[in-house]
């Protein structure tokens, strides 16, 4: 019986997404990025994009100093001992 639970909750869970995607509208499918662009909405999300993108850039540009900095000084102090 918990052989069989199991296999119908596994079939139950994989078509999860099907049922959350067949309650769009066509009305809401229909809505893309040419209609985004003419109300201006796409410039929002390419500069919040372009945000995020740059933030995660700069974060890796300083980890990297940071860990070749510590890694000359790890060098370093190898040596002095």
């Amino acid at each position: 019986m918990d052989r069989r639970l199991s296999r119908f909750l596994i079939l139950l869970f994989s078509q999860w997404p099907i049922f959350a995607f067949s309650q769009v509208t066509d009305a809401e499918r229909k809505y893309t990025a040419f209609d985004m662009r003419s109300n201006g909405k796409i410039y929002v999300v390419v500069t919040v994009v372009l945000i995020i993108l740059i933030g995660l850039l700069l974060y890796l540009i300083r980890l990297d100093r940071k860990i070749t900095r510590l890694e000359k000084e790890a060098g370093d102090h190898e040596k002095h001992s």
